[in-house]
């Protein structure tokens, strides 16, 4: 945290805090946390600022094509958003005034939720899409099919982690975005599925340990590990595990849908909108959800096409995020593969069920929440089970 880079809105937060505390000092006037209740004014044109906050991720293309397709349709929304660099700072900034809405991992969400409950579950951002990539030492173990489509989480790479271990002493430590993800809990079912275990940050005696990787710094991870002689896997959102492939320096070994199966896709990562802009925002959030979920049918609509729609989608997407590489893009929005995907986008509560009873179960959540109380049914569309 040192020398972590805040974001602009944050460190003015900051500023102010530490200033009406000073304040506070010297004059004996207690300071009064400032609370965004009032109903905003829309602007001259009748529209209000509804901003959202995203990683850069397959997971999150769905409120990047909305912005850059969108944004000057909206009737009701000044609608923007905001690249972070990883889910520590996602997380600190959502907290903030200045955001309103935020593209977030479910366990994440579900223990900022215990932490703080100012927000709502309203939406899907997509379903399935993550993946297991390993470097070239442990592939050696490991019998992968040829096509990707014929990848399926075997007991290989559960088997790799242990004769990895058995040579070095040490245990594999495999990137996961955030120990409070899905991806950790995909990867705890997987391993527990082949009768392994699974540490959460530590665990010398276990047959593999997720330790914390910022997904754009994943391929890199693969990288420095495979030029010492190390033993590395990450299990993160595509395309990251489609881009080491691609590149050449690692090997896509199962995809997330085929560990955790769920009818229309398993939930990952949903929307989160902040209850005083639920309360006082609500047409224009309710806005924004439409066209979010109507960019994910742009999406669906246009990897079907292929050629220049999918272009045109690809181009949208490496203005916000140039590092996702247009042949990474495109394997990850394969439909052979099916590997994400952008419909049924409505929240989904026995799929968050899931997701949140592995979590608990492999001690990444420390205990279950209240899914009524954290969930807003009603910003649902229909554009979105199409």
């Amino acid at each position: 945290m040192k020398n972590m880079k805040l974001p602009n809105g944050l460190r003015l937060n900051l500023l102010i805090t530490v200033l009406i505390l000073w304040i506070g000092i010297f004059t004996g006037v207690p300071p009064v946390t400032a609370q965004k209740n009032e109903t905003e004014v829309p602007g001259p044109d009748g529209r209000t600022k509804i901003h959202a906050i995203y990683i850069p991720l397959a997971d999150h293309y769905a409120g990047i094509v909305a912005y850059e397709k969108y944004r000057n349709k909206m009737k009701k929304a000044i609608y923007t958003i905001e690249r972070m660099p990883n889910w520590d700072e996602l997380r600190a900034y959502f907290m903030s005034e200045e955001v309103d809405m935020a593209y977030v991992m479910a366990p994440l969400a579900m223990d900022m939720f215990m932490e703080n409950p100012i927000f709502r579950w309203i939406s899907l951002i997509h379903r399935d899409g993550n993946a297991l990539a390993v470097n070239d030492i442990l592939k050696m173990d490991i019998n992968l099919a040829k096509k990707r489509i014929d990848r399926k989480p075997t007991p290989d790479a559960a088997d790799a982690f242990i004769k990895a271990k058995k040579r070095s002493g040490k245990t594999v430590k495999i990137g996961v975005p955030s120990l409070l993800s899905t991806h950790t809990v995909v990867l705890y079912r997987y391993l527990k599925e082949h009768g392994k275990t699974l540490g959460i940050g530590f665990g010398p005696d276990k047959d593999a340990v997720a330790i914390t990787v910022s997904p754009p710094k994943a391929p890199s991870y693969i990288k420095r590990n495979s030029a010492r002689g190390v033993a590395a896997a990450f299990e993160q959102s595509l395309p990251w595990a489609d881009v080491v492939e691609t590149q050449g320096f690692g090997h896509v070994v199962w995809y997330s849908k085929d560990v955790m199966p769920w009818p229309k896709g398993h939930v990952e990562c949903i929307i989160l909108a902040k209850d005083n802009a639920i309360k006082n925002k609500r047409e224009a959030v309710q806005e924004v959800i439409y066209y979010i979920h109507k960019a994910g049918q742009d999406i669906e609509t246009a990897r079907r096409q292929g050629g220049e729609a999918m272009a045109a989608i690809s181009n949208m997407i490496r203005k916000h995020v140039p590092e996702h590489n247009e042949k990474a893009i495109a394997q990850s929005l394969r439909t052979d593969l099916n590997v994400i995907n952008y419909r049924y986008l409505n929240i989904d509560k026995k799929g968050l069920k899931q997701i949140m009873d592995y979590a608990v179960e492999g001690s990444i959540l420390s205990k279950p929440i209240d899914i009524e109380s954290f969930s807003d049914g009603s910003f649902k569309t229909d554009i979105t089970a199409q």
